[in-house]
């Protein structure tokens, strides 16, 4: 396989680096935290409007880029590296894949352009506080529990088609809080006809009540979505039709965006922390020098660029998204870590930027780990503890370990 990247591909990550360079420093993330949005809606706007970053895996008819998911995952390594708090990834990733793939021409046609040129932004919200079980990443989301299956539970959607409302709520809604949109994943038929489906809800509709919650990573927004009598909007035009492989497949291509940002989190991370140890010195002498110190720094390199290699193969082949994410998880959780000792105690300080890269891991691994059961749910779709479950591709290109 060529991992190479074309010029295209390196003029994206250049002119994205150079940009959140200019809009980097030590009040910039405390800045776009502290707003209404939990991140800064000029610079969004800059991301959206002239590089049209939200569009980028968009096709062209409906004003994006035409690119592919790999342009889409060089972006998210560069914000990856910068911590930068957007809506990319709920938008872009999570929200804008699922109506190009379920939604009717109308429905396409009036929401994927808003979403191209960054006016509108959406999210996602799952009931039962867990992505990765809803988007099939830890464990088959078939049978609809986790979105309230049977008469109660989760989120019921009552009414006929063209009438539906909404009643319950979801939990850790990455970006809920502020997006314009809301793709809700809602039990509907009863009991006799039990099925999960999607839903459109504005985000100014009535009886939707959104909640930014307190937060392990505070430049991932959480909310709480609480939804009383909503009325929504079916995605899609068959009204019967279950959206678990939709939200499935969506997960797979999701891993594999969400893996590049993890290699980028972990990456800057240990470029951080090899010019500081470049430059403390103890004993009378750099850090750095040290042998124990150099082999700890070679193995977080090593780690780190496995890790981008597996995400650089998932974002060409979705099925080996939740391993390749696994992979960069740890990479994640593991230098992070390793950042914070070897800058000593300023590593755990506020006025640090070590300790947001670890909490960003940290974070991330809660949301869509944890890594054992990526790998052992990847592991059961292969077949390599019975019959196969899926196609037997997921593993091609990564290992378990």
């Amino acid at each position: 396989m060529d991992t190479a990247l074309t010029a295209e591909q390196h003029e994206i990550r250049r002119t994205l680096r150079d940009l959140l360079a200019r809009h980097s420093g030590p009040e910039a993330i405390p800045a776009a935290l502290g707003t209404a949005e939990g991140y800064d809606p000029a610079l969004w706007r800059r991301l959206a409007g002239d590089l049209g970053l939200p569009g980028l895996a968009l096709a062209e008819e409906y004003g994006g880029a035409g690119c592919t998911v790999t342009e889409l995952a060089l972006a998210c390594e560069e914000t990856g590296r910068a911590l930068l708090p957007s809506p990319l990834l709920a938008t872009a990733a999570l929200a804008a894949p699922l109506i190009a793939a379920l939604g009717t021409p109308d429905q396409r046609a009036a929401l994927l352009p808003r979403i191209a040129d960054g006016t509108l932004t959406a999210a996602l919200a799952l009931p039962g506080g867990s992505l990765a079980t809803a988007l099939g990443l830890t464990g088959d989301n078939l049978d609809g529990i986790w979105a309230g299956g049977g008469r109660a539970g989760g989120i019921q959607a009552h009414g006929e088609a063209g009438g539906r409302r909404l009643y319950g709520e979801a939990d850790r809604v990455l970006d809920g809080h502020s997006a314009g949109l809301l793709l809700v994943a809602a039990h509907a038929g009863g009991y006799p006809r039990s099925r999960t489906q999607l839903f459109l809800v504005p985000g100014d509709a009535p009886g939707l009540v959104r909640t930014r919650l307190t937060a392990l990573d505070e430049t991932r927004p959480l909310a709480r979505v609480e939804l009383r009598d909503t009325p929504a909007e079916p995605l899609g035009a068959d009204d019967t039709a279950d959206a678990a492989a939709a939200l499935a497949d969506a997960g797979r291509t999701a891993a594999a965006i969400l893996a590049a940002e993890a290699v980028g989190t972990a990456a800057n991370a240990l470029e951080r922390t090899v010019e500081y140890v470049k430059t403390r010195e103890q004993f009378g002498r750099a850090v750095g020098s040290f042998q124990a110190v150099k082999h700890r720094l070679a193995d977080l390199y090593v780690r780190v660029e496995a890790a981008r290699s597996a995400a650089y193969h998932a974002a060409r082949d979705p099925e080996a998204g939740p391993l390749a994410l696994a992979q960069a998880l740890e990479a994640a959780r593991i230098t992070t870590g390793e950042a914070v000792q070897l800058h000593g105690g300023i590593g755990f300080t506020w006025e640090h930027d070590a300790h947001r890269y670890l909490k960003r891991a940290a974070g991330d691994e809660l949301l869509f780990g944890p890594v054992h059961r990526l790998r052992d749910h990847a592991a059961h779709r292969a077949g390599l503890f019975g019959p196969a479950t899926a196609a037997s591709g997921v593993l091609h290109g990564a290992g378990v370990r």
